[in-house]
């Protein structure tokens, strides 16, 4: 069975009919409604972040570029794990997803800053593919 044979196996369609004929199903529909509406919410709110911190880490990339420093700061990559390490705990999630995190940015930030250094400090545009 393929995976997107177990996924339809796996997966509960409601429509309008089920749900008029039993409350209870759509009482259930409207909170999965709701909390998606939620979830919407902050996946806008995590991308217009992500943009905000890769205009910071496009800022320093050029900062170190003109200083002629490397890309990576190991050091501080050290602090950060421990930091994201202890937000994460403090907010019932599970460290190794904030780790994961950190580890997309870190690399994604180090690529920048290696392109930009490549660019003589010129950040160019602020996507993955530049």
């Amino acid at each position: 069975m393929s995976e997107s044979e177990q996924e339809d196996e796996n997966s509960t369609t409601i429509d309008r009919r089920m749900a008029a004929e039993n409350p209870e199903t759509a009482r259930a529909v409207a909170q999965i409604k709701e909390l998606r509406a939620s979830i919407d919410n902050v996946d806008t709110a995590i991308v217009s972040l992500l943009a905000e911190r890769f205009k910071y880490t496009s800022r320093v990339g050029v900062v170190k570029a003109r200083a002629g420093f490397a890309p990576a700061d190991y050091a501080r990559e050290e602090r950060q794990i421990a930091r994201l390490h202890g937000i994460a705990e403090a907010a019932g999630l599970d460290p190794e997803i904030a780790e994961m995190y950190r580890e997309f940015v870190v690399t994604e930030a180090k690529k920048r800053h290696k392109r930009i250094a490549e660019a003589g400090g010129n950040p160019g545009v602020l996507d993955v593919f530049a």
